[in-house]
């Protein structure tokens, strides 16, 4: 006996929205290619803010979210679906995509240069006029609904840019350039998140301002507005603000002994 499972409830609209600074009019972006039943590719470095903003945008418009972390090992089964045995029945197991198109979630697509070019043509006729999603396993067909959105993210700068989105992909999506805020909005962001004071806050960015213009370093990613909320976080619970820096934004940024003394040297001028 084989069944094909009904999709899941989706989760409730009255959840409370995450905490999001609006920079340059991305939300009404959003929006506007939310109504329009376009897709929607968000492109910034690592720890800028992308996934927040997907969140607060899930949130916005009162829609479940399903999230996918691509990686070269991700099949499009692994997205799409599989047949599993239970009890002695064959049943169809949704993936991630096929659950997001069936019940008109928002689907983000995590690193989508990450993936495996299976995994992204599969992905093709969802991101144009066509919205439909095709899982061969199951010989089915679905529309998306009007509810339905795919966002994708990627850095463009991750791995020195060795993996890049073809532009039959990239042309299929309106495009939002992320970035680091301006230091006085990222400082707000930092205090907002982390609930350290502004002032030490403000101090968090100013070293975050330094390391990213070292680019004599060579760090592979340099300090982003997450690593910055970390160590602000260890600081309002009390520790140290030169030991909160080193533990939450120069070690995860180097394993290198003589690079790791220089960050904590500019961590140690800035507290």
């Amino acid at each position: 006996m084989t069944a094909l499972p009904q999709p899941a409830p989706g989760a409730s609209a009255g959840a409370r929205t995450p905490y999001y600074r609006p920079i340059a009019g991305e939300a009404q972006v959003f929006h506007y290619a939310y109504e329009s039943r376009l897709p929607l590719l968000l492109k910034g470095p690592t720890g800028c803010g992308k996934s927040r903003f997907v969140e607060a945008m899930a949130a916005s418009v009162g829609r479940p979210l399903v999230t996918v972390a691509c990686n070269d090992e991700t099949t499009a089964t692994d997205l799409l679906g599989r047949w599993l045995v239970r009890g002695g029945d064959t049943v169809w197991q949704d993936g991630p995509v096929t659950r997001a198109v069936r019940t008109g979630a928002l689907l983000y697509l995590d690193e989508i240069a990450e993936a495996r070019e299976d995994v992204i043509v599969v992905l093709h006729s969802l991101s144009d006029h066509r919205r439909a999603l095709y899982v061969d396993r199951i010989d089915a067909t679905f529309e998306a609904p009007p509810e339905f959105m795919m966002l994708v993210s990627y850095n463009p700068g991750y791995r020195r840019a060795l993996k890049e989105l073809k532009p039959s992909t990239r042309q299929r999506f309106v495009s939002l350039a992320f970035g680091y805020p301006a230091p006085e909005i990222e400082a707000e962001i930092v205090c907002a998140e982390s609930g350290v004071d502004l002032a030490a806050a403000r101090r968090l960015v100013a070293l975050a301002g330094r390391i990213r213009a070292l680019d004599e370093l060579g760090l592979a990613e340099t300090a982003s507005t997450r690593l910055l909320v970390g160590a602000g976080t260890l600081i309002r619970r009390g520790l140290a603000p030169r030991l909160a820096c080193h533990v939450a934004v120069v070690q995860p940024l180097t394993d290198d002994p003589v690079t790791a003394a220089a960050l904590q040297d500019l961590a140690d001028l800035t507290f």
